[in-house]
């Protein structure tokens, strides 16, 4: 069994995703942490916990940090709804979060069992940076930390020109992790419009496999192909979390490279985008692992298994 430990700002691709280990045979999820960044802290938190529930499982979820490290949070409910998980009128109140902070979660999880955890983040980094700010040794001691975040080689960006959600909302914390010996691997929002769109016949398809899970993880992303509909060449919501959490799951089917890499933490057009030094001006070892391909038929077969 692989475990992991799953650090999300609940909203309507982070679900889908947090379904996608669940429900994986091979997948043992330990703890659910959560961050502010779609939505505010607490309602992150009741989005997970109902998640958690949907997929019967018992698996703790705990409450991290309410904002970025070093300024005001900006939410994603312009994009995820106001719920987050697409105002579609699910019970999303009343919940408890299992007791403990998220950042000693992770630090106990890594040091607890050296070499056997790996991490995803699908959320702005703020929990993993206090997490490695306390315990720095948790960089050699964790197994693998898959970042849903960025933008890849290339872009675009998704909030500016040049940045993608989870880094532009603090960007202090992932240069914090970027800059840790963490040992990363980036799935940046370039690999979600290239191969996680969901299309018309994709989302007929999805809808098809008759399942409570299926048309949740379709209900959920009303907002968001409301959202899009408007960006050239999108056929359709997509959902970037998944698609990092398959690469999670099973790396085999990417293409990637290592590169140095770099987050731009300061205010400006370029807050929270990526230095990617791949001619070496800089003399950096590289740090990080950049997918620049996820194949769409390797993804979908594995998210329509997963949601039967």
């Amino acid at each position: 069994m692989r475990r992991f430990v799953i650090d999300t700002d609940t909203a309507s691709d982070d679900a889908v995703a947090l379904v996608m280990a669940l429900r994986h045979p091979d997948v043992e999820v330990e703890a659910v942490t959560v961050v502010a960044g779609n939505v505010g802290l607490d309602q992150a938190v009741q989005n997970a916990l109902y998640t958690v529930e949907l997929c019967g499982s018992e698996v703790p979820v705990y409450a991290g940090a309410a904002g970025p490290l070093l300024r005001d949070l900006q939410t994603a409910q312009n994009v995820h709804g106001a719920d987050g998980m697409g105002d579609c009128g699910l019970d999303l109140s009343g919940r408890v979060p299992a007791p403990g902070r998220a950042a000693d979660v992770i630090v106990d999880a890594v040091l607890g069992s050296p070499g056997r955890i790996t991490l995803v983040t699908l959320g702005p980094l703020t929990n993993v940076a206090t997490a490695v700010l306390r315990a720095p040794e948790i960089a050699t001691a964790v197994q693998r930390v898959v970042v849903m975040g960025g933008t890849g080689l290339d872009g675009p960006g998704n909030v500016t020109p040049m940045a993608e959600y989870n880094f532009w909302a603090d960007p202090d914390a992932a240069a914090v992790v970027m800059r840790s010996g963490l040992p990363v691997e980036l799935v940046g929002w370039d690999i979600s419009i290239a191969s996680a769109v969901v299309t018309g016949e994709r989302a007929s398809a999805i809808r098809a496999i008759g399942t409570p899970l299926a048309d949740f993880a379709l209900d959920i992303q009303a907002a968001v192909a409301e959202a899009v509909a408007g960006y050239d060449g999108l056929d359709g919501p997509d959902l970037p979390d998944p698609i990092a959490m398959a690469h999670a799951i099973d790396p085999a089917p990417a293409t990637t490279v290592r590169v140095p890499v770099d987050v731009i933490d300061g205010d400006g057009p370029a807050r929270g985008a990526m230095s990617v030094d791949r001619l070496g001006f800089t003399g950096r070892t590289p740090n990080a692992t950049v997918v620049t391909d996820y194949p769409s038929e390797a993804f979908f077969s594995m998210l329509c298994a997963l949601l039967r």
